[in-house]
Order: C-alpha cells, then structure tokens, then sequence
C-alpha cells in the first residue's frame, strides 16, 4: 500500500491545498486531479454525486498522486464503510458536534478492535494493494466537520477522541449557526474567535487543522496554522472561468463570483 502524502507531509507542518468536486464527472474529476492538488474531495453531501458516481471520480484521480477524500452525507456507519471501501484514503464527516458522536465517526473508520468498521474494501484493496486490511486503520483519515456554534464549545471534547486525524471547520454553516450570513470568510469578532479556539484545541490534541474555503481564503488560513486548506472548487472554476471568457468578448459586464471558488 503506497503512502498516504496527507500524512507525510501534515508530519513535516506543510500544508496541503485541495479541491472540492461537486460536478458528477469522472473526467472533470481527473482534469482536476492533472492540476496539481495535494487531495481533492469528492462531496456527497451537497455535491450533486451520489455513491455511483463517487466511485468513478475515485477512478478519475486514481491516475495521480493527488490523495482522494470524500464527504459523506452524514456521521452514519453504512456510508462511511462504503465510502472507504471505494477506495477514498479518508472521509470527512459533517456536522459532529459532540463528543460521542466523535467516537461514532472514528468506529466507523477502523477495524476491531479499535472500531467496528466491517470488511469488505471491494475496490480499495483492488487499487491500494493486499496489505490494504493490515494498515488502513493507521492510513485511512478520520476527518471531523465542526462547523456549529455548539461544536466549537465542546472542541476539545471532539477532538480528543483518540483516532480523530483531522478537523475541517465548515465556515458557512459557522457563521450560520454564529447569527451571520453564510461565507467563506468574516470580519465579525466571534467567528474569528472560533477559528482560534479550533486552532488552539488542534494544538492541544495533536490533530491536523482543515478549513473550506477558496483562493482568497487560503493564503490567510496557511498563515493561521491550518493545514488541510480548500482552495477551489470544479462548480466554482467552471463559473467563474466560463463568465470571464465571455467578459473578455463582451466588455462592460461584472466579473463572475462565486462562493464555492
């Protein structure tokens, strides 16, 4: 089983930048995955990819060295096996908001006796090798959203859960649940004080700091300590790039945004 990079290069405090996939295209994927991230993801739960067709953007990254994640719909056992059995190197997992549902995340990730992950990694012991059972439990990444106002106040409760890898702070659904408009970034004093106490509890615990986000945004959550950093998203690329084009032909119209950029 070749070497998970995300665990290589988090043991040398380097940051890894990555992609978000939305769009249910396996070649989108592997044009992606050609640019040069570190990971890319493939999101299930407010993408437009169902299991299916996770499977085949999997495919489309697997030409690369580039580390294929996933997020799954929810903390639920089921999809989280199925997920890794496809062959994602880690899942990252929304809305975990306690303690015990930390430890329900972790189960699903690992083999007994640390967890109650069942057999069968179809694909993943296809592509990664026969060693696969015998080292994913130390290879497979364990990754928690926090991403709720009542998360952040039990952070440390979280993230102290033995075989959470990673946290990756959601700053929509922060700000959402902080009285804020849902963005990628924020001036307001309590969200940037959240993002602190992730950091200061990540320390703390010894788990990798992630955050979504964009270009914008990444540069600043790398100066911030956070190593699993967002920095575009195939919806985002498309929209933007497609608008731009079009701007350069027929001057005078605004530039397109997006949030998922």
């Amino acid at each position: 089983m070749r070497e998970n990079l995300l665990r290589k290069k988090w043991a040398s405090g380097e940051p890894t930048l990555g992609g978000w996939l939305m769009v249910p295209s396996s070649i989108s994927a592997e044009i992606m995955a050609h640019a040069g991230f570190d990971w890319l993801c493939v999101d299930m739960q407010h993408g437009l990819i169902d299991y299916a067709q996770m499977v085949t953007l999997l495919q489309g990254i697997s030409a690369t060295d580039v580390t294929p994640l996933a997020r799954v719909p929810w903390n639920e056992p089921g999809i989280i096996g199925k997920t890794l059995d496809a062959g994602a190197r880690g899942v990252i997992i929304p809305m975990v908001n306690s303690r015990d549902e930390a430890e329900a995340a972790v189960a699903a990730c690992r083999y007994a006796p640390a967890g109650r992950r069942s057999f069968g990694p179809v694909r993943a012991r296809t592509h990664y090798g026969s060693d696969y059972y015998s080292r994913a439990n130390d290879d497979v990444l364990c990754i928690v959203m926090v991403e709720t106002r009542q998360a952040v106040e039990d952070v440390d409760q979280i993230l102290s859960v033995p075989g959470v890898d990673a946290v990756y702070v959601g700053p929509a659904d922060l700000s959402v649940t902080l009285g804020l408009q849902p963005a990628p970034d924020q001036t307001d004093a309590a969200f940037n004080d959240a993002l602190n106490r992730i950091c200061d509890s990540c320390k703390r615990n010894k788990v990798v700091p992630g955050i979504a986000g964009n270009s914008a945004t990444a540069p600043k959550r790398i100066k911030q300590g956070f190593l699993l950093v967002e920095v575009a998203s195939d919806v985002g690329l498309l929209g933007v790039g497609a608008a731009n084009a079009l701007q350069q032909v027929r001057p005078g119209g605004a530039g397109a945004k997006s949030a998922y950029l």
